[in-house]
């Protein structure tokens, strides 16, 4: 084993004895550990508290205690994938697992289903609905991972619900709600189909009409980012956040939420500068603000 991989498996605490599992994708590996991470709400606490430079040593280490098995070093064409698809999957997980669910057996079925597995899904969905990855790429890699980190019955389970999802797609026919019925009725399906809190959705259209609530939430959908949002009670203003920004260098772009600031890269410039840790901002999803 190269000494450079054996000290990135001391530093997450492996022994050079550690599987690397090189018959899966490490880019999804990693993908659906941090996904996990992030569900189980510790996910930005980790960041705050690792070096930058041995965040990737730290994931590794994750996946391994996770998976059971480890990944190479990813590089920087995987990480960025990895942020893609972590970004993309929880921004359209609301609209992930209505169709993830549809698409099951019975509605007790996805209600139970290991946290894993469903994170698997979600990947795969993503992939084939949102990234417009090739279908035999997304339903082949996916399942081999599950089949790897779970078992063989749950990697058939992947291939059975994700082939059903690319005929359903090249078909036109994916089973979305129709938007129809009462106001309320109507933000539940929009709030499916553009993956947006039903409450967000009512109160954009009964401020700005239906049409300018489309265009918020399919702006609000664009490309992968990390929202940044002031932090007004300790006197700061979206001003300052910019100027700290714009002295990191990091590009950034002003959201319609006047506490909030989006940004595509430079995460990691945020994070060694302290920004976070010094309470001037923080990272929260967008639906979390108030017009």
């Amino acid at each position: 084993m190269p000494s450079g991989l054996n000290s990135i498996l001391a530093g997450a605490g492996m022994s050079k004895d550690t599987f690397i599992n090189l018959d899966v994708s490490h880019h999804r590996a990693v993908a659906v550990v941090r996904l996990l991470r992030i569900e189980k709400g510790k996910a930005f606490v980790d960041l705050l508290n690792e070096k930058a430079n041995d965040s990737g040593d730290k994931e590794i280490g994750y996946v391994q205690r996770t998976l059971g098995f480890s990944t190479r070093y990813l590089e920087d064409r995987d990480i960025r994938l990895v942020t893609v698809i972590v970004a993309g999957t929880v921004r359209w997980k609301r609209y992930l697992d209505y169709l993830i669910m549809s698409l099951c057996s019975e509605e007790k079925v996805f209600r139970e289903m290991e946290p894993l597995l469903l994170q698997i899904l979600r990947i795969g969905f993503f992939e084939i609905l949102k990234l417009d990855v090739p279908a035999y790429a997304a339903v082949d890699e996916n399942v081999r991972l599950a089949k790897v980190a779970l078992r063989p019955g749950a990697g058939n389970m992947v291939n059975a619900i994700l082939r059903k999802l690319v005929l359903l797609k090249e078909t036109d026919s994916l089973p979305l709600p129709k938007i129809e019925g009462d106001d309320r009725a109507q933000a539940r399906a929009l709030s499916i189909i553009y993956s947006h809190p039903v409450w967000m959705v009512r109160r954009w259209i009964r401020f700005h009409g239906k049409d300018e609530a489309l265009r918020l939430m399919n702006w609000n959908n664009s490309d992968p980012h990390f929202s940044l949002r002031v932090n007004t009670s300790k006197g700061y203003t979206r001003a300052d956040l910019v100027k700290r920004l714009e002295s990191l260098q990091v590009h950034y772009e002003e959201s319609i939420m006047d506490e909030f600031v989006r940004i595509r890269e430079g995460m990691q410039q945020v994070l060694k500068a302290g920004l976070l840790k010094d309470g001037i901002c923080a990272v929260q999803d967008e639906s979390a603000g108030k017009l």
